[in-house]
C-alpha cells in the first residue's frame, strides 16, 4: 500500500461535475491554491456528462417576463432576486468557454449558447478548471469532513482507488459539489451520485431544505438507463392492447403514466416529433437516440414500450440549505454548490428541468468557489491546528462492529423511494411506513457498520443513500399538502399556511421545521 497523501490548499472542491468544475474555475480565478477531488474522473463523471444541458439563457430585455413566469410556477417558494443572479451570470459566463468549447451557430450564424453537448460540456470544463490552475485527483472519493474545534470547517479525508490509499486534505475552505442522490434507481450518468455531500454536510452541522420534492421522474425506453426526456414532450401513449391513452402531455404527466404503469405495460409513439427536432436530437441529446439504435426501433415510428426512471433530487429539488448569497452553508466556511444544493430558491417546488439547473450549477459554483476562495486565502489551511473527524455511520460505530449487508440497505431505498405508488402518490401511513423501515436500517448500520478500502466507500455510500431517504419521507410527511411535485392523495389541495420552504436535519433523529414564508410568496 502506498503511503497515505496529506495536502493542505485554499479551497478544496469536492465533486467534479458541472457545479464542481465552474467552483474550481472560480476559486482559481480569485487566486487560490485549489484541489478538486472527484469519485469518478472529472469530465466524464455526473450527469452533465450523459446529457444534452440547456441553460436558463434569457436575454436582458426578456429577463423580468421570466423571472415573473418561474416565480409564478413556484408555488410560493421562489425567490426572484436569486433567479435575476443566476440570468445574468449565465450570460456572461457562457462566452468565456469558448477557448475550450465548440459552441454551435444558427443557419444566420449566430452563435449558439443555450444548449450544449454534455460530453464535449464536462470535457470542456476539465480543460478550464486545469488552465485555471486547479488541481484534479480522480477517482479520490471524500469520506468525511474534518473540523476545527470552533465549528468551522478544516478539509476532509477520503480515499484513492487506485491502491485503495487513504488521503486528507486540510483547507481553509471546502466546497461541496457532489450532484443530487438518485436513490440507486440506475439513472443514466448517476452512479456517483448517492448523496454522499448531503450526509457530510449534515455530520459537519449543516442543514437541508426542500427534500420533500425528490420525487422526480422521466419517461425512458423500457429495459435502458436513459432519460434524456425532450422528445416525449410529442408523444402518444398506448396500453397493451394499443388502445390510445388520453394522457395529456405537458409538465403534469407524471401521475399520468405512473396510474398507467400501475395497470401494466405502457407504449409510446414519437411519431409526432418535429422533423427539425428530429434532426438535431443526435446532436444535442445523443445518448436519446443510442437505445433505439441499438434495439433496431425506429423513435419516430415504431411503438416501444416505456417506464418512469426516478431522478430524486438530481432533476427533483432539496440539498443542502443555502444561508447567504455565496452559497455557504450554516457551517463556517462550507459551501454548496449545483444539485448538492436546495434549488428552492430559483424554481419553487417544481423542477428546474435542465435549463435552469445548469444555470444554477453554473452559477452556484462560481459563487461558492469565489466566496471559499476568499475565505481560504484569509483563514489558510491551519494545516497544524487540531482537528475533529466528523464522519459517523460506516466509520465509526456506535457499538460493536459486525458484518452488515450494504447490498440490502441499498435495495431498501430503491424500494421506498423508486416504487409509484410510495413515492408519486403519498400517503400519510405509507410515508410513515417507509420512514421506519429506514430509520431501522439507519440503526443497524450507524450501530455496527464499518469496513475499509473500497468497503468503506461503498459502506458510506448506502448510509448516504439511506440519511437522504430518511429526510425526504420525513419532509414529505411534515408538509401536509400538495404543492408542486410533492403529492399527498391524503391531502390533495394546497395549503397557504404552507407556502414557505422546509428545512430538515438530524441523524438518529430527524427534524423538519417551516421557515416564515417569504414576503414575496403568493398565496397559495
Amino acid at each position: 500500500m502506498s503511503d497515505p497523501l496529506s495536502l493542505a490548499t485554499n479551497v478544496l472542491v469536492i465533486g467534479g461535475g458541472l457545479a464542481g468544475a465552474w467552483a474550481a474555475v472560480a476559486a482559481a480565478r480569485e487566486g487560490a491554491d485549489v484541489v478538486l477531488v472527484d469519485k469518478g474522473y472529472c469530465g466524464t463523471s455526473g450527469v452533465t456528462a450523459t446529457a444534452g444541458p440547456g441553460h436558463w439563457w434569457v436575454p436582458p430585455e426578456r429577463r423580468e417576463a421570466a423571472v415573473a413566469d418561474r416565480v409564478q410556477r413556484a408555488l410560493g417558494l421562489g425567490d426572484p432576486e436569486w433567479m435575476r443572479r443566476i440570468l445574468d451570470l449565465t450570460w456572461s459566463s457562457l462566452p468565456k468557454l469558448s477557448d475550450y468549447y465548440d459552441f454551435s451557430t444558427d443557419e444566420t450564424g449566430q452563435v449558439q449558447y443555450r444548449a450544449l453537448r454534455g460530453p464535449e460540456y464536462m470535457v470542456a470544463m476539465r480543460a478550464y478548471a486545469l488552465a485555471s490552475g486547479a488541481r484534479i485527483l480522480d477517482h479520490h472519493p471524500a469520506l468525511q469532513l474534518l473540523r476545527h474545534g470552533d465549528g468551522s470547517i478544516a478539509g476532509a479525508t477520503g480515499l484513492a482507488l487506485r491502491g485503495e490509499t487513504p488521503w486528507t486534505i486540510r483547507a481553509g475552505a471546502v466546497v461541496i459539489a457532489t450532484g443530487g442522490v438518485a436513490f440507486a434507481s440506475r439513472l443514466l450518468g448517476s452512479a456517483t451520485n448517492t448523496g454522499d455531500g448531503l450526509l457530510m454536510g449534515a455530520e459537519a452541522g449543516a442543514d437541508l431544505s426542500g427534500m420533500e420534492f425528490s420525487n422526480y421522474y422521466t419517461p425512458s425506453v423500457a429495459g435502458t438507463n436513459m432519460a434524456r426526456s425532450m422528445a416525449y414532450s410529442f408523444a402518444r401513449w398506448f396500453d397493451a392492447d394499443d388502445n390510445e391513452l388520453d394522457i395529456p402531455n405537458g409538465p403534469d404527466v407524471t401521475p399520468h403514466l405512473a396510474r398507467a404503469l400501475l395497470k401494466g405495460p405502457l407504449f409510446c409513439r414519437l411519431d409526432r416529433v418535429p422533423e427539425d427536432i428530429r434532426a438535431i436530437m443526435p446532436e444535442v441529446q445523443p445518448n436519446f437516440v443510442l437505445p433505439f439504435d441499438r434495439m433496431g426501433i425506429d423513435a419516430y415510428r415504431d411503438r416501444f414500450e416505456v417506464t418512469l426512471h426516478a431522478e430524486g433530487t438530481v432533476r427533483g429539488i432539496g440539498g443542502l440549505r443555502v444561508d447567504d448569497e455565496d452559497c455557504q452553508t450554516v457551517v463556517p466556511g462550507l459551501y454548496v454548490a449545483g444539485d448538492a444544493a436546495s434549488r428552492e430558491l430559483v424554481t419553487g417546488a417544481v423542477s428546474g428541468g435542465g435549463a435552469v439547473n445548469s444555470s444554477w450549477a453554473l452559477s452556484s459554483g462560481q459563487w461558492a468557489g469565489a466566496a471559499a476562495a476568499r475565505k481560504g486565502r484569509a483563514l489558510g489551511a491551519r494545516a497544524d491546528a487540531l482537528v475533529i473527524a466528523t464522519g459517523q455511520a460506516g466509520l465509526s460505530p456506535r457499538r460493536k462492529a459486525r458484518d452488515f449487508d450494504t447490498a440490502g440497505a441499498v435495495q431498501a431505498v430503491r424500494e421506498e423511494l423508486n416504487a409509484y405508488d410510495k413515492n408519486i402518490f403519498r400517503r400519510g401511513e405509507a410515508l410513515t411506513a417507509s420512514l421506519e423501515r429506514l430509520d431501522s436500517v439507519w440503526r443497524e448500520l450507524a450501530d455496527h457498520g464499518q469496513a475499509q478500502g473500497r468497503g468503506a466507500l461503498r459502506l458510506r455510500e448506502a448510509a448516504a443513500l439511506v440519511a437522504a431517504g430518511r429526510w425526504s419521507k420525513a419532509a414529505a410527511l411534515a408538509r401536509r399538502e400538495s404543492r408542486g411535485m410533492h403529492r399527498r392523495e391524503d391531502a390533495p389541495a394546497p395549503d397557504a399556511r404552507l407556502a414557505s420552504r422546509q428545512r430538515a436535519q438530524g441523524l438518529d433523529r430527524v427534524f423538519t421545521r417551516f421557515e416564515t414564508a417569504p414576503a414575496h410568496a403568493e398565496v397559495a
